[in-house]
């Protein structure tokens, strides 16, 4: 296992990885995510190592780091919403099929990215949100129970505390009687970029990409993410949604994102990698021409891609 900086030129977006990649007789064995989560990284591994497929390995990679509440921005008790509570996002594809499922602003169960593969494996449709996503998982088995922890509550307290400053609401006349103003301190020559900006640091949006590929040959993709710190109640971010937080095609390769999520939505930058990889790119240079593409409008765009070809290559 190897943790690598890796860097999206005209972007900021350093980014540690880490990798795992092993041959088996003439098949590679790789599993790579965002983030130096190297526990996650051998969870999938060891999934792959046993025999388990690409997707059995990026439920267990994501899975692993649900649990340990990887940086406190994946799984329950982190990033609590403008309430105070805490929701999760989600997603899994097989880059065979086609597959995917997919749940947002998930309430009351904890490991997102087995409920997204439900939803992949037990129904015809994509993507469920919100309390009936819960409703879902429930029928299907899961466990409820509160998302909240002490942290998250303190971290909502602190919020309160500082009149709900930094929030993601723009131009807003309301108040809230707990917490006025909700409109946010904008300079007047600040631009959207910066506004945009503002709202994203190294410990509020880090979501976990995942990608895997098995001793078939195929690949999988896979996020979770608890979202954005303060973050509007009600919002679904960038990894609960297809070709934003990530995107996969056997016969190609994949990429998982990772960063601003309301401004990845607007330009899916895993399937723009995905497809820049078909036109006969690197990954490396697939990667960074997906981004630099969201530079060129938003130049404080900060996030990152990982992007595997259909080969293994990073």
């Amino acid at each position: 296992m190897r943790a690598v900086n890796f860097i999206c030129l005209a972007v900021l977006c350093l980014v540690t990885i880490t990798l795992c990649a092993q041959l088996v007789g003439k098949k590679k064995l790789l599993a790579i995510n965002t983030w130096p989560w190297k526990n996650a990284t051998a969870s999938a591994f060891k999934s792959l190592q046993a025999g388990g497929t690409s997707v059995d390995a990026v439920e267990a990679g994501c899975r692993k780091c649900e649990e340990m509440q990887c940086d406190g921005t994946v799984g329950f008790g982190g990033s609590p919403d403008s309430t105070g509570e805490v929701t999760l996002d989600a997603m899994i594809m097989d880059g065979a099929s086609h597959d995917m499922g997919a749940v947002g602003c998930l309430r009351n169960i904890r490991n997102a990215i087995s409920v997204a593969r439900s939803v992949m494996e037990h129904t015809s449709h994509s993507l469920l949100v919100g309390e009936k996503a819960t409703s879902y998982a429930v029928m299907a088995g899961f466990k409820e129970e509160p998302l909240e922890t002490d942290r998250s509550n303190l971290l909502h307290a602190a919020w309160l505390a500082s009149h709900c400053q930094p929030n993601f609401f723009r131009g807003f006349p309301g108040e809230d009687k707990e917490c006025p103003p909700y409109h946010s301190p904008v300079r007047p020559n600040q631009t959207r970029s910066e506004q945009v900006s503002r709202h994203v640091s190294r410990r509020n949006h880090d979501t976990i990409g995942m990608i895997a590929l098995d001793a078939e040959g195929n690949l999988a993709v896979g996020t979770s993410t608890n979202g954005a710190s303060h973050k509007i109640a009600g919002r679904v971010g960038d990894a609960a949604v297809i070709g934003a937080g990530g995107y996969v095609d056997k016969d190609v390769g994949a990429a998982a994102a990772t960063g601003d999520g309301d401004v990845m939505m607007r330009f899916l930058p895993a399937h723009r990698a995905v497809m820049n990889m078909r036109l006969g790119l690197t990954p490396a240079e697939a990667c960074q021409e997906a981004l630099s593409s969201i530079a060129r409008v938003y130049p404080s765009f900060q996030g990152a891609l990982i992007c595997v070809s259909a080969h293994g290559s990073v």
